[in-house]
């Protein structure tokens, strides 16, 4: 099969924008979601060796996912660099961006998993195990098992981000599709072995089983055997991965040079994807700090709490994978010096994500109750049903702001500025919505109710923030030269709109 024939891009510079903007975000969305397949996998079969297994997996991903947030904001800067690069028609550096990007990104996982590693039984105390129980021992184990696989797991995400960079999402999604599957497959088999595995009961082999037991003995690896599980998965997919860069298929060609350092392509991408990880993490620090509030109001209002957030992080997985594909349209329409170009792909997406979030907020609305009484049932199931319903139907009214807010944060993204990305997101998520939830909740004495206020009105504030400088454009600069030898542009100096490039 040719190079052309897998070259999978999607043309954001010449055309309409409307289509490619949606054919480039869909497939972000669906390999979100599929993440959360990964995980519904590790949950439901370690959930068969009880609730100590289940607690321990918890704590272990609080660790885990905090280490591989930060890891993204570098696979953003290899999107970025790419993007800008393809757009500007510098298609010899687009290879040299992406093999910096994957040396940069193997060296800090290689880093993070030595010291993930060490500090793992220290690490688990911080977020509550308690050193000498059942759920600390495995904990332990699984967390330093997922620390060691740490670079085939952060290997597939850049993938994924140079891919997106040069305008290919379809790809990283099939990828994505064959490491769930074969994390499904494999899961009950690590962790339960050939003893007591009911996939043998499902399909009517229990005296295989026995007999495979009886030959090897094999009890599978437990909480353990989930790490191990997904380490492959992802391990093969990120073979492939780095395989189809190196072969030139996908449309980016990576010689084995492009992998050398290269100490000033190094520090660009480090200077864009440190803020973007932080940025990336201060979503995570906020609900860390209002379940801390809420904790104050009682146990039945943190596990509404707990269930309304992450009712709230599925609702708003369309946009997240919009913003990404903002990224992608901006950063190349700036790469070609298409400055209105980027910015109404950017007032696209936002007409977009106004229209489904209307939608979205309404439904959440009116089924509220109902939402949340699906995922808690037993004892003080009532009292959660109706406080986590009081907190879905005061942040549903925002959902629409919040979800402008991750567009416009896109779009800063794809320009480069990673640091006003992570300026907004600080003063969103960090000071305005604590800061709110605080006041509402205990001066003014509204409790609960208080902090879903303070939530709600910090998203309609954040969006209103980053519209306003939006509409000023002086993020509208790309960061590479092209063929030509033009000058990047400053975040500083006044953005001329540039004629399309008919050459």
């Amino acid at each position: 099969m040719s190079s052309a024939s897998r070259d999978r891009s999607v043309n954001v510079t010449d055309g309409p924008l409307l289509k490619p903007l949606v054919i480039l975000s869909v497939p972000i969305v669906l390999t979100n979601l599929l993440q959360v397949g990964y995980n519904l996998a590790d949950t439901f079969w370690v959930g068969r060796l009880g609730q100590p297994a289940v607690a321990a997996l918890s704590f272990s991903w609080a660790i885990v996912f905090l280490v591989i947030s930060l890891s993204l904001g570098f696979s953003i800067a290899g999107t970025v660099l790419v993007a800008q690069h393809k757009g500007a028609g510098n298609l010899d550096r687009v290879g040299h961006v992406a093999g910096q990007t994957i040396s940069l990104v193997v060296a800090v996982s290689l880093l993070f998993s030595v010291l993930g590693y060490l500090l793992a039984p220290w690490l688990l105390e911080l977020v509550g195990a308690v050193p000498g129980t059942t759920e600390y021992g495995m904990a332990v184990t699984y967390t330093r098992t997922m620390f060691i696989g740490i670079p085939f797991i952060f290997s597939f995400f850049v993938f994924q981000s140079l891919l997106q960079g040069w305008g290919d999402t379809r790809t990283p999604l099939y990828l994505m599709a064959f490491g769930v599957g074969l994390n499904v497959v494999v899961d009950p088999f690590f962790i339960l072995g050939f003893q007591d595995n009911v996939v043998f009961a499902w399909v009517g082999l229990e005296s295989l089983e026995s007999r495979l037991f009886a030959a090897t003995g094999f009890a599978g690896f437990g909480v353990q055997g989930a790490a191990i599980a997904t380490i492959l998965a992802r391990g093969v997919g990120a073979g492939i991965g780095i395989w189809l860069l190196l072969s030139g298929s996908v449309g980016i060609s990576i010689s084995v040079a492009d992998f050398a350092p290269d100490p000033e392509t190094i520090r660009r991408i480090f200077t864009i994807g440190a803020p973007a990880s932080l940025e990336v993490s201060t979503k995570a620090l906020s609900v860390t700090i209002l379940t801390a509030l809420v904790a104050v109001a009682g146990a039945e209002a943190v596990a509404a709490y707990g269930i309304g957030s992450r009712v709230t992080s599925m609702v708003v997985l369309p946009a997240l994978g919009l913003a990404r594909g903002v990224e992608t349209v901006v950063g190349q329409n700036l790469g070609a010096q298409q400055i209105d170009r980027a910015k109404r792909g950017v007032r696209l997406a936002i007409g977009i994500v106004i229209g489904c979030f209307l939608v979205f907020g309404i439904g959440v609305y009116l089924f509220a109750p109902l939402i949340v009484s699906i995922f808690v049932t037993g004892m003080g199931a009532t009292a959660v049903v109706e406080i986590g319903a009081e907190y879905l139907q005061v942040v549903a009214a925002s959902y629409v702001f919040l979800g402008i807010f991750f567009v416009i944060q896109g779009g800063f993204r794809g320009s480069g500025r990673t640091r006003v990305a992570l300026l907004f997101a600080f003063v969103g998520y960090i000071v305005l919505r604590s800061a709110l939830a605080y006041v509402l909740a205990v001066p003014m004495g509204w409790g609960a109710t208080g902090i879903w206020y303070g939530e709600a009105a910090s998203n309609v504030l954040m969006a209103l923030l980053t519209l306003v400088y939006f509409r000023r454009g002086t993020w509208a600069g790309r960061l590479v030269e092209d063929d030509r030898g033009t000058e990047p542009s400053s975040d500083d100096r006044p953005n001329v709109e540039q004629p399309l490039n008919t050459d």
